[in-house]
């Protein structure tokens, strides 16, 4: 009898085994296929680099699975098309010329600390400088040499008026670090201004690696500002205007403005304005705009707007003719290449 119950408890033992063996294998299985079969377009690793033979954009994946945040290639004649994941993860990323900047988060036991790496054509990081707060834009100048960030020091939001932005600018070739352009002089109709409630945000670059436009916020008040290194100077141009973006010819600029009316909490609207004329033109975009959109190229311009899975990026023509249209699901932090 005690013989019996030996090979009884035996047989049960091995049957729980392969059971939960079984159990484990499908699941793993399952979670492998859901990882592959990731909502959007198919993600795959591989090699990515900031100077492609052809032309491509490269964007933050935020589609579902074991690719999501890492910076992501697809042809640019093909953008839902199958995804290059890269392997390097970033909050905020953009890129020109075979020098990217890809803002990221180190978590603590405590909390969260940031910083901004420069990365080379290949992805790999040159240097690092620290970020005191919440990642929010980036921009790398035509040439590549110029690198610009902004993060929220208080708040995680434009919206209101309870937040404070840092903005820091380095230059690649001399590792010169800009790191609080609210120390520049802000001068408005050729007169300094001294502000105590001072904020400068959303770097955008000229050609000549010295002129660049951003927005300072001062009295109740943002400002298209255009900025110069060498003399470390913001000068006012425009007033209603947030994270401004140069066009490729270095004629316009598009933004987000405030619309009387509108939501406290949706408040935006994409504009663009003629920089010789100062004259302003509505997209035919609606909906409320929080980023700091691309110029696609010298026509038509990309922005994101929340999806499904954080955000889509979508297009419409800079003109105010059209209508805008979606372009790149589940992806935001948009960069075209080549």
């Amino acid at each position: 009898m005690r013989r019996k119950v030996v090979v009884l408890v035996v047989g049960v033992l091995l049957l729980a085994g392969v059971g939960t063996a079984a159990v484990r294998y499908a699941a793993d299985r399952a979670d492998r296929r859901n990882q592959e079969q990731a909502d959007g377009p198919p993600v795959r690793e591989g090699s990515v680099t900031l100077q492609p033979a052809g032309r491509q954009l490269l964007l933050r994946n935020l589609a579902w699975g074991p690719h999501r945040d890492e910076v992501a290639a697809v042809p640019a004649d093909h953008p839902d098309g199958p995804r290059t994941a890269s392997g390097v993860k970033c909050l905020r990323f953009h890129a020109a010329a075979g020098t990217g900047i890809c803002l990221q988060a180190e978590h603590g036991a405590l909390d969260d600390t940031y910083h901004a790496s420069v990365l080379d054509a290949s992805l790999h990081e040159t240097r690092r400088f620290p970020a005191p707060g919440i990642p929010t834009r980036a921009r790398v100048s035509p040439s590549g040499r110029l690198v610009g960030w902004t993060v929220f020091v208080s708040g995680d939001s434009y919206a209101g008026t309870d937040f404070s932005t840092r903005t820091a600018i380095v230059d690649t070739r001399s590792w010169q670090f800009y790191d609080n352009l609210e120390t520049f002089q802000v001068l408005r109709d050729g007169r300094p201004v001294q502000a105590s409630d001072l904020n400068v945000w959303g770097t955008t670059f000229a050609a000549d690696d010295n002129r660049f436009y951003a927005t300072v916020a001062t009295g109740g008040q943002t400002y298209l500002v255009q900025g110069d290194l060498a003399a470390r100077t913001l000068t006012t141009l425009h007033q209603n205007v947030e994270c401004p973006s140069l066009s490729p010819d270095g004629t316009r600029i598009a933004y987000k403005k405030r619309v009387a009316g509108a939501d406290p909490a949706a408040p935006w609207r994409l504009y663009v304005l003629d920089l010789a004329t100062m004259a302003e033109t509505a997209t035919a975009e609606q909906r409320n705009i929080d980023d700091q959109a691309l110029w696609a190229d010298g026509r038509t311009l990309l922005y994101s707007l929340p999806g499904d899975y954080g955000s889509d990026l979508w297009t419409v023509p800079a003109d105010g003719t059209g209508a805008p249209a979606v372009l790149v699901r589940s992806a935001v932090a948009p960069a075209y290449l080549g």
